[in-house]
């Protein structure tokens, strides 16, 4: 569906879709309250997925991993980002089989951050800059449950976090409709075919990439101009 070029079109068309009117976005101030992430309580599978060497890993939903790949890799401190599948019962699905929308997967970035340069708070802020959390099971004209807004977190801080966030956005009516972004466990990444690796930074001079890609990636830009890569 994202590379039919009449979506694409239609796409820069109705761009307000995925980026709804909405106040700025509030700041949250919790590190005085975070819980701090309970490793010894989590499955051996979970704990043995935390990188080496102090780093941390967040795995978002946000409709195109295309799109959600080419912001995150912008932010200083983010490592490495990795297009995937994840929230769903298949193993090893392939791209094809997540875009029939038969597996419960999502398509996610599975993102490797070093905490001491970018909090998972600010991941958060990131997260929902990058797209349109209160659109259901869509983003703009990418359609299915393969694109719906998730959160998948890997501990215990990582939940309380991002429910708190949500739960603020919607207290404070930050959109005109609710967020409906899903926050679930964490249970299993599906690195996605190596050719959407990098697409972005591969192929920016496709359409799909110059009419929805360029705008999210411009705008992402200019509110995170302080916080980007030299």
């Amino acid at each position: 569906m994202k590379q039919n070029i009449f979506a694409a079109i239609l796409a820069i068309i109705s761009l307000s879709s995925c980026a709804q009117q909405q106040k700025d976005l509030p700041i949250m101030e919790t590190k005085n309250t975070a819980v701090q992430p309970e490793t010894s309580n989590l499955p051996d599978r979970q704990a043995s997925l935390k990188p080496a060497n102090g780093l941390d890993t967040a795995t978002f939903g946000a409709g195109c991993f295309w799109c959600v790949e080419a912001q995150f890799q912008m932010l200083e401190g983010v490592i490495k980002v990795e297009s995937g599948f994840s929230g769903g019962t298949m193993k090893n699905p392939s791209y094809r089989d997540v875009c029939n929308g038969n597996t419960g997967h999502a398509e996610v970035c599975n993102i490797v951050y070093d905490p001491k340069k970018i909090s998972f708070e600010e991941m958060l802020y990131a997260f929902w800059q990058t797209h349109d959390p209160t659109q259901l099971n869509r983003q703009g004209n990418d359609v299915g449950t393969q694109y719906r807004s998730a959160i998948f977190y890997h501990n215990e801080n990582q939940k309380q976090l991002a429910e708190l966030y949500k739960k603020k956005l919607n207290d404070e009516k930050v959109y005109d409709s609710p967020v409906v972004t899903e926050i679930a466990p964490f249970t299993a990444f599906y690195k996605a075919e190596d050719y959407h690796s990098n697409y972005y930074k591969n192929n920016g001079e496709e359409s799909y990439c110059q009419f929805v890609i360029k705008p999210k990636v411009e705008k992402f830009q200019k509110v995170f101009k302080g916080k980007l890569k030299k």
